[in-house]
């Protein structure tokens, strides 16, 4: 990819069809906030104008955490918020109301718990 290419404006902007974002709401997930219980705010959300659900990280997280950066294995849902299956459920009832969804995903954040088998070995 050309330099030019990489600054272009056009590359900032969702995909043709793709709902840009203008006004999100974030919410800090965690035991205390599942997914199934952000997904009952999702009417209120819409009715406030909301486009978009901005979710904290999602992803299995060192135990006890209450931000989710964290990460000790990138290739699980979180099952403290709910699973895959509670996400399903948030982004089926996000979409219904005419909500996105946005993600913070923290590639680079891991975590050294203790005990450390609590990272996954890969």
């Amino acid at each position: 990819m050309t330099a030019e290419a990489r600054t272009s404006p056009a590359r900032r902007r969702p995909a043709p069809g793709r709902p840009v974002p203008v006004s999100t709401y974030r919410l800090q997930l965690s035991a205390d906030l599942t997914f199934d219980d952000a997904a009952r705010h999702v009417p209120y959300l819409a009715d406030l104008g909301v486009t978009h659900l901005y979710l904290s990280p999602i992803l299995r997280a060192a135990p006890g955490s209450t931000h989710g950066y964290d990460v000790v294995d990138h290739q699980e849902v979180s099952p403290d918020l709910g699973g895959r299956a509670g996400l399903d459920r948030l982004v089926a009832a996000a979409h219904e109301a005419g909500l996105g969804v946005v993600v913070d995903v923290v590639p680079n954040h891991v975590a050294v718990p203790t005990p450390a088998w609590h990272n996954r070995a890969d």
